[in-house]
């Protein structure tokens, strides 16, 4: 396959990318795509069956059920990196390997809805406490260790709701092409 194609099913809405200026605006419009978003989510997945859950995304991806366990793994570990920024200075982030928790037993073979229901009380609980920040709350931050840089709060809410709706388009993308849409 060629490389940009790939790049394609990779990154079908593209990569993330940092605004130059984050406006308040912007970060209440992210807020509303996160609070949304599991029920956006449950709406694409809900009556696939075993079969098309178990289907890869993509040749060589995740299956459609490994990036719902996908998201709801990565929104909880975001939730929790937002909750050290606001109460450490600048902390050190633990990063997770997704593609070994991806592999896990549970990612491979549990009902979606448990991580549905896990995503929408994530949601609930992170959109409650982003609605509630200030300006000076948003620009706080952490460090990733992997990139080696301080992540800002307001960014961290935009790389976020791109993340849920990266993985979204990666879902949709296969019901279309299997032609289960």
């Amino acid at each position: 396959m060629e490389k940009a194609k790939l790049e394609e099913l990779k990154y079908p809405i593209g990569k993330f990318e940092v605004p130059a200026t984050i406006s308040r605006e912007q970060v209440a419009d992210w807020i509303a795509v996160l609070e949304y978003f599991p029920n956006k989510l449950e709406s694409l997945v809900k009556g696939l069956s075993p079969s098309q859950l178990d289907t890869p995304y993509r040749k060589g991806g995740w299956t459609i059920r490994q990036v719902v366990h996908h998201v709801a793994d990565s929104h909880h570990n975001s939730y929790i990196r937002f909750k050290w920024g606001l109460t450490e200075q600048s902390p050190i982030i633990k990063p997770y390997f997704e593609k070994e928790w991806a592999e896990l037993f549970d990612t491979r073979t549990a009902p979606i809805d448990l991580s549905i229901n896990h995503l929408k009380a994530v949601h609930a609980k992170l959109v409650y406490l982003l609605k509630g920040l200030t300006d000076a709350d948003l620009k706080r931050g952490f460090f990733h260790p992997d990139n080696k840089e301080i992540t800002s709060l307001e960014e961290n809410i935009g790389r976020y709701a791109w993340h849920g709706n990266h993985h979204y388009r990666h879902i949709k993308n296969a019901l279309e092409k299997n032609n289960w849409i």
